[in-house]
Order: structure tokens, then C-alpha cells, then sequence
């Protein structure tokens, strides 16, 4: 039997505390625990596909911290490697949400417990069974001063045919776009599936054309491409091959966060499955549609067959 890991991925768990009314953060009086974080989101979201799926990561030893490590595991997530310390909190954020599902996060994560991991800490076997290593530019920004663990978990997976997946994921509040092209920058050559916003990819190359953003990333050897352009769809680039899709009109759109989590992890099925391109963005685009029709930030992550309803290939039966 086959006990590879689909897909791995590092990063921050955080708890997020979602706002019971729309607004202004500063006239809200009343929020509902939840769990997020980008690679926790990625990683829930595969989960829920059916795709073999582990996290590495670090929590608080506080309630917090027990709480989305129990959350992740009743997921399905191997969290093997995720440790509870003590002597750092666990990261919480808090989301704004306005009326027309967009909003704003505030981060309390500045003394994160992702800072106590050295490259000497990642299980480097785990990885090297893994398929794919996905990464963001989050787990980048909270450790800019010390990028070994990323370049070591990127050496692991390049010497062992392990395909790095990488989604830049920037978030502003956390450094400035200086720090972020800096740092992410020199990782791109290294990527096999870059799965980035339209804006992240020209705040990194400096183009703003699709065409132009393809032509960039494929130069510098990334097989595979998608530019995740929000209601306007998305647009993928497998090996020459460049395809548009339409976005799926979501039932509502209720918050947004979370939609390119769960874009990610229809894409990375669809690598894992061996897809042609076509049936991978309309897959992928379908579980970014249903996520931004519910509050959370991964609540709305479907499991597998329920994207094939959202497609039309499966009938709901309701009663």
C-alpha cells in the first residue's frame, strides 16, 4: 500500500476570530472562534478532496494551540509534525468583513512559534515521500530573517523529485512589497507550480499582462502556471499549453477569504490525479467559488463529491 503524502506544506495555524456582524472592526462587539492560517487552509482543503495530506508546523501549548491541532487532525491532516511549545502564543487574527463579503484581517502573530523552526527541524523523510512541498510567501514573511527553512524543505524536495508548489499568498500588513520581492524572489526558479493573484504576480515581476506573467515564470522553468483573477476567472499554463476559464458564479459572496486557499488545493488534486489542464481550472475554479459563498475562512472548503454537484457531474439528493 501506497503511504505517500499527496501534498505537505509548512506554515502557521492561527485562530481567527470572525466578526458576527459587518462593518467597521471598531463597531463590532461580538466574534466566533474559528481556525485559519493559508498552508492550514491549503492543507484542510486538500484533505476534504481525499488527497493524503500533511502539515508541519507550531503551535502555542495554550488552549488555542490544542484547539487547532485537534481541529486539524479531526480533518483527516497527519500532524506528526505539528508541536505545541511553550512560552509563545498561539497566532490569532481578527477578519473585518463589509457588507459585500470583502474585508480586512488584523494579525496578532508577531511572536509566532513558526520562529523557534530551523531547517534542522524539518522531517526530512516525511518530505521526501511527500508529491508535492506546497509553500506560501505567509510562512516567508513571518521568518524574512532567516529563509533557511524554506530553502532547506525546497533542497529536500528538488533532490528527491518531490514538486514544490508555491502560491506568494503576500500579505502586506506582514511586510512591505520591498521585503517581498526581495525574499521571494530567488525562490521562483525552484518552483515546478506557481499558483499566484494576478497582482502578487505583478508585484513580484513587475508585468501586469497574463501573457506577459506566463512568459516571466516560464523562463525562469515553471512548468505549471495559474493566475487566480477573482471574479474574472483564472487562466492556467501547463508545458506551452495556455487556457482561460470563467469564474463560476458563486451562490453568494458571503467572505471571500479563503477562495485562493481553496483554488490551490482543487489545482494540486488535479496534478495529483493527472488531469489535462481544461479539467483542472474548471475543477479548481468551481472550489473557489464555493468557498466565498460561506463565512470562515475554511468552512466553505468542499469535499470532493460536492464539487462535483457544483459541476453538474453528480446529482444532490437532499431528502
Amino acid at each position: 500500500m501506497d503511504k505517500r503524502l499527496d501534498v505537505i506544506t509548512i506554515g502557521d495555524g492561527m485562530v481567527t476570530m470572525n466578526p458576527k456582524s459587518r462593518g467597521p472592526l471598531r463597531f463590532v462587539g461580538d466574534f466566533e472562534r474559528k481556525v485559519g492560517g493559508a498552508e492550514l487552509n491549503l492543507a484542510i482543503g486538500c484533505a476534504r478532496l481525499g488527497l493524503r495530506t500533511g502539515w508541519i508546523s507550531r503551535l502555542g501549548n495554550d488552549e488555542f494551540g490544542k484547539y487547532i491541532y485537534n481541529f486539524a487532525r479531526g480533518e483527516g491532516i497527519d500532524v506528526t509534525h505539528v508541536e505545541l511549545l511553550d512560552g509563545y502564543p498561539t497566532s490569532v487574527n481578527f477578519k473585518e468583513i463589509r457588507e459585500d463579503g470583502t474585508g480586512s484581517t488584523f494579525y496578532y502573530r508577531m511572536n509566532s512559534p513558526m520562529l523557534t523552526m530551523t531547517a534542522d527541524h524539518l522531517p526530512e523523510e516525511e518530505i521526501k515521500r511527500a508529491r508535492i512541498l506546497h509553500l506560501t510567501g505567509v510562512f516567508s514573511a513571518i521568518s524574512r530573517h532567516d529563509m533557511s527553512v524554506i530553502y532547506r524543505a525546497i533542497e529536500i524536495a528538488k533532490n528527491n523529485g518531490v514538486l514544490v508548489a508555491f502560491d506568494p499568498n503576500i500579505r502586506l500588513k506582514l511586510w512591505s512589497k520591498e521585503e517581498a520581492r526581495q525574499c521571494l524572489g530567488p525562490l521562483l526558479p525552484s518552483v515546478d507550480i506557481m499558483l499566484t493573484g494576478q497582482d502578487e504576480a505583478e508585484l513580484l515581476l513587475g508585468v501586469s499582462d497574463p501573457d506577459d506573467i506566463i512568459r516571466s515564470f516560464a523562463e525562469m522553468g515553471i512548468r505549471r502556471i495559474a493566475i487566480k483573477r477573482g471574479a474574472e476567472g483564472s487562466i492556467g499554463y501547463d508545458n506551452g499549453q495556455r487556457i482561460s476559464k470563467p469564474a463560476l458564479p458563486p451562490n453568494a459572496i458571503v467572505d471571500t477569504v479563503g477562495a485562493g486557499d481553496g483554488f490551490d488545493a482543487g489545482f494540486l488534486l488535479g496534478v495529483v490525479k493527472g488531469w489535462p489542464l481544461d479539467k483542472v481550472m474548471t475543477f479548481a475554479n468551481a472550489v473557489g467559488s464555493m468557498v466565498v459563498s460561506v463565512s470562515g475562512d475554511n468552512e466553505g472548503l468542499p469535499f470532493y463529491e460536492e464539487v462535483l454537484q457544483k459541476l453538474g457531474l453528480e446529482q444532490r439528493i437532499g431528502r
